[in-house]
């Protein structure tokens, strides 16, 4: 597979910085090579999860495209230990499993998309694009499932609250933006409803994530839904 270098930059930022991480040698290198000829820049790749989690925080990748079942430490778990509201990292599970268990398991770990490896070669690198950008991106049919999750979790009793300072308030712009993130649209939706920018939703977002002290995507939307915000 051949694509012309320079079609994985997000913005002008320059190449998106990839790691791969995967037991399987042949699998992971095919993989990391598709990456390198699409224009990606591939720091550093791992077969397992402790030496991911020691990589990934040497190296620092926009995007770590991640197995789940891997030796040492499971890949929710390296999902888990990585993914924060000021690591500016992003996860997208590439895994044989598609069971709905996985799915929800990975999203609650922290990652922005879950693709299984049945996925052709320009779908994974559409979807590394899209987790770039923040997107979540889901193999076809696991999205609804992610979303009536969030749903459920929000549908349950709300968590004791703690005494300390009050909320910060959010902007007119930044509820917009979480309104429709509860609704379940992508980031290039939002910003093609608001009219303003990719990068404008994204900084959006992680101001109302770290407003809310909130850690990741399935957190702010349970936020929203238990608000009311989705309806």
């Amino acid at each position: 597979m051949t694509t012309e270098r320079g079609t994985a930059d997000v913005d002008e930022a320059g190449p998106v910085r990839v790691m791969v991480v995967d037991d399987h040698p042949m699998w992971r290198d095919a993989v990391a090579r598709d990456l390198g000829e699409a224009g990606f820049d591939v720091v550093a790749t791992a077969g397992d999860g402790q030496q991911a989690v020691r990589r990934a925080r040497a190296v620092r990748p926009d995007v770590l495209v991640l197995d789940l079942n891997l030796p040492g430490k499971p890949g929710a778990e390296v999902c888990r230990e990585l993914v924060g509201p000021d690591s500016g990292l992003r996860v997208l599970v590439l895994s044989a499993s598609g069971e709905h268990a996985d799915v929800l398991e990975a999203v609650k770990a922290g990652a922005t998309g879950y693709l299984v490896k049945s996925a052709g070669p320009e779908e994974l690198l559409d979807a590394v694009r899209r987790t770039a950008l923040g997107d979540p991106v889901f193999t076809p049919g696991l999205a609804g499932l992610v979303l009536g999750e969030y749903r459920r979790l929000a549908a349950g009793p709300a968590p004791a609250a703690e005494d300390g300072p009050e909320v910060p308030k959010l902007t007119a712009r930044e509820t917009e933006v979480l309104r429709l993130v509860a609704k379940g649209l992508s980031y290039k939706q939002i910003a093609e409803r608001l009219v303003i920018s990719h990068r404008t939703v994204q900084n959006h977002v992680q101001n109302t994530l770290g407003k809310l002290q909130l850690h990741n995507r399935v957190e702010l939307v349970r936020y929203a839904i238990e608000r009311g915000l989705d309806d």
